[in-house]
C-alpha cells in the first residue's frame, strides 16, 4: 500500500487549525466530520504533513481494508489519515486497542462526512478516545483571510466551499454540480430512494422554507409524503451536513412557547442555487432574500463555536401569541436575545422584541444585539447593534 506524505498547498487558513492541532496532542484520535469539499482534506493533510493519507473512497484500498483490517493496520505503526472513515466503519474496532496499546497522542486523524454513520459507529469503538470537530464552508473570516472581500449578495450567492474561490468558479454550476453528485452518490449510501426526482423537489421544497418552523405534516401533503418519510428524509440531509434544525429554547416563561425546530442549510449559496437564484439581481428581488440573510448570519455565529470545539449553544424562541427572537445565545445560565435584519437602514422597532424578551427574562438577559446589513454601529441602553461582518461579537 502506497502512501502520501506530500504537504498539501493550501490556500485558505482556516479557524479550526488551532483546535485541531490542539486536540491531536491530547487524544490518540482526532474526527473531523463536515460535508464533502467542505475543506476536511485539505485541512488535516497540511496540519499533520508528516502521517500517512489514505482516502478509504478508493475501492482498492477500500477492499484492503475491509478484507484485512488488521494487516491494513499493521502498516501504519505510527497511525495515519484515514479520509471518509465512514466507508469502512468496522476499521474502528480495530483502531480501539491499538490506540489504547501505544498510547500515541494524535495517532490517527479520522474525517468523514456522513455524521450518523459514523458518530454511532464511534460510540460504540472510540467513546473517550477521541475527540470530535465539525468544519463547515469557510467563513466570513476565512474568506478576507484569503484576500475575498464580497458584497452580501455575492457571498449569499456563493457561499462557503472553498473550491468555488480556489478555482473561480460559476456558483450555479458549481451548487448543481454539488447538489447532483450528492444526489447520485451520497444518497444511494444512505438510504434508498425510489424516485430521485421526487426527493430533489423534497430538497427545492426546503430551501422555500429557510427559516421557518418546521411542519413535516404541511410539507409531505405538498409533495405527497407520509411525515414519516418527511421525517426521515431530514434526518438524512442533517446527516449528510445538507441542512440543520435549530432548535426552540423554552421555559416557564409564563407563556407557551413553540416546541417544534426551525430549518436552515449549511451553505447559504447550495441554498440559493435551490431556490432558483442564479445572479445578484434575482438574488434582490426575490422575497426570501431576508431568509438567506438570515441563515448566512446564524451560519457565521454557528461556525464560530464550531471552530473552538464549542457547542453552537444557539436556539430561537416564538410563543403561542408570535412574540420571536431569530436566536438566542446560551451562554451559561444567561440568555442573548439576537435579532438578524436585512435592511441597511436602522429602525427603532429592529428592537421592539428585544426588549420584550429581556423585560421576560429579566436579569438572564442583560444585553442584546441586532445585526443587520448597516454600516452604522451603535449601543442602545443594553442593545448593540452590529453590521453582519461583526456578528461573532455577541457570542463574547
Amino acid at each position: 500500500m502506497k502512501f502520501n506524505f506530500k504537504k498539501e498547498k493550501i490556500m485558505f487558513k482556516r479557524e479550526i487549525t488551532t483546535e485541531l492541532e490542539d486536540l491531536a496532542k491530547h487524544y490518540p484520535v482526532v474526527t473531523v466530520l463536515g460535508p464533502r469539499q467542505s475543506g476536511k482534506t485539505t485541512l488535516v493533510q497540511h496540519s499533520f504533513a508528516d502521517k500517512p493519507y489514505i482516502n478509504l473512497e478508493f475501492p482498492d484500498t477500500r477492499a484492503m481494508a475491509v478484507a484485512d483490517p488488521r494487516s491494513f493496520l499493521e502498516q501504519l505503526p505510527q497511525g495515519a489519515i484515514l479520509d471518509e472513515i465512514q466507508r469502512v466503519p468496522e476499521l474502528l474496532s480495530y483502531i480501539q486497542p491499538l490506540v489504547d496499546e501505544r498510547d500515541l497522542k494524535g495517532m490517527f486523524i479520522l474525517t468523514g462526512s456522513h455524521q450518523l454513520e459514523l458518530q454511532e459507529a464511534i460510540s460504540q469503538s472510540l467513546a473517550g478516545r477521541t475527540a470530535l470537530l465539525t468544519l463547515l464552508p469557510m467563513n466570513l473570516t476565512e474568506l478576507q483571510w484569503a484576500d475575498f472581500h464580497l458584497s452580501i449578495d455575492d457571498w449569499m450567492l456563493k457561499g462557503g466551499y472553498p473550491r468555488i474561490y480556489k478555482d473561480h468558479l460559476d456558483p450555479t454550476k458549481a451548487h448543481r454540480s454539488y447538489f447532483q453528485t450528492y444526489v447520485e452518490r451520497d444518497l444511494r449510501q444512505l438510504i434508498q430512494v425510489k424516485d430521485l426526482m421526487q426527493f430533489e423537489r423534497f430538497v427545492h421544497i426546503l430551501a422555500g422554507r429557510i427559516g421557518q418552523i418546521l411542519n413535516m405534516e404541511e410539507i409531505g401533503g405538498e409533495i405527497g409524503l407520509s411525515s414519516h418519510t418527511v421525517k426521515e428524509w431530514i434526518s438524512i440531509l442533517e446527516a449528510s451536513f445538507i441542512v440543520f434544525r435549530l432548535p426552540p429554547y423554552f421555559e416557564n416563561f409564563g407563556k407557551r412557547a413553540i416546541k417544534s425546530p426551525k430549518l436552515y442549510f449549511n451553505d447559504v449559496g447550495l441554498a440559493a442555487y435551490l431556490l432558483g437564484i442564479q445572479n445578484e439581481l434575482q438574488l434582490s428581488r426575490d422575497p426570501l432574500r431576508g431568509n438567506l440573510f438570515e441563515n448566512m448570519v446564524l451560519l457565521e455565529l454557528k461556525k464560530y463555536r464550531l471552530n473552538r470545539g464549542l457547542d453552537p449553544n444557539l436556539f430561537y424562541y416564538r410563543d403561542v401569541q408570535k412574540n420571536e427572537i431569530d436566536i438566542i445565545y446560551k451562554n451559561g445560565n444567561e440568555l442573548i436575545p439576537i435579532e438578524i435584519k436585512s435592511s441597511k437602514t436602522f429602525h427603532p422597532e429592529f428592537m421592539k422584541k428585544l426588549a420584550f424578551f429581556q423585560s421576560m427574562t429579566g436579569e438572564r438577559s442583560p444585553t442584546a444585539f441586532l445585526i443587520y446589513a448597516g454600516e452604522a454601529e451603535q449601543r442602545i441602553q443594553t442593545t448593540h447593534i452590529l453590521n453582519y461582518k461583526h456578528a461573532t461579537q455577541a457570542l463574547g
